[in-house]
């Protein structure tokens, strides 16, 4: 008996770990994303990220629907300002970034003055939650891929957002259903990246 519960345990184990080893950003996506309900679980999962002294460095904003076009045009506006001369084609593509997914999720830092944790390690939290998203994603059946690009480093953009002057955006998480086939991604040998000290 437990003999058998221990190789339930392994098998579950290695299903985890192939799955972590096969994750796999989708730059094309589509509709449907996943619902509220499932967002919940996901973002469930991003708030269990390390996290020293407990000092909750993230949030999270949900762009979906409509409001994928207002964002498109809060782009447009800062890259116009960033780049008085940008041609129709940049400003086009900036207008249409958040519609090539149903929902967007911009991953935000929140950085506060701590004895112990220096803002380095809060954006590191930040970092990690936005990846525990990728993979609730995928986990709950659905695909996503981080974006940055310069509006993630944008103050105006970040503004436009709505953010204090203590929040930095980390990234950009584009999420829906995988269009086409996964991409193929080489397998990396791990001896290639690990060495001993």
């Amino acid at each position: 008996m437990i003999a058998a519960h221990f190789f339930q345990q392994y098998v579950f184990m290695n299903d985890i770990l192939r799955f972590l080893q096969q994750r796999n950003s989708a730059p094309k996506l589509q509709e449907p994303a996943p619902s509220p309900e499932v967002m919940a679980e996901i973002f469930r999962a991003a708030l269990r990220a390390p996290d020293h002294a407990w000092m909750r460095p993230w949030r999270f904003l949900t762009i979906a629907g409509e409001r994928r076009e207002a964002f498109g045009e809060l782009l447009d506006s800062c890259l116009l300002q960033r780049t008085p001369d940008a041609d129709e084609a940049a400003r086009t593509k900036a207008r249409n970034a958040p519609l090539r997914a149903p929902l967007v999720v911009v991953v935000i830092a929140s950085v506060s003055p701590h004895p112990k944790v220096p803002p380095q390690e809060q954006r590191f939290s930040a970092a990690c939650a936005a990846h525990a998203i990728l993979l609730a994603v995928e986990a709950s059946g659905f695909a996503g891929i981080w974006r940055t690009g310069a509006p993630a480093f944008d103050r105006n953009v970040m503004d436009g957002l709505g953010l204090a002057e203590n929040e930095e955006v980390v990234g950009f998480i584009y999420i829906g259903s995988r269009l086409g086939p996964a991409k193929s991604i080489p397998q990396l040998d791990a001896a290639d990246y690990v060495s001993a000290w």
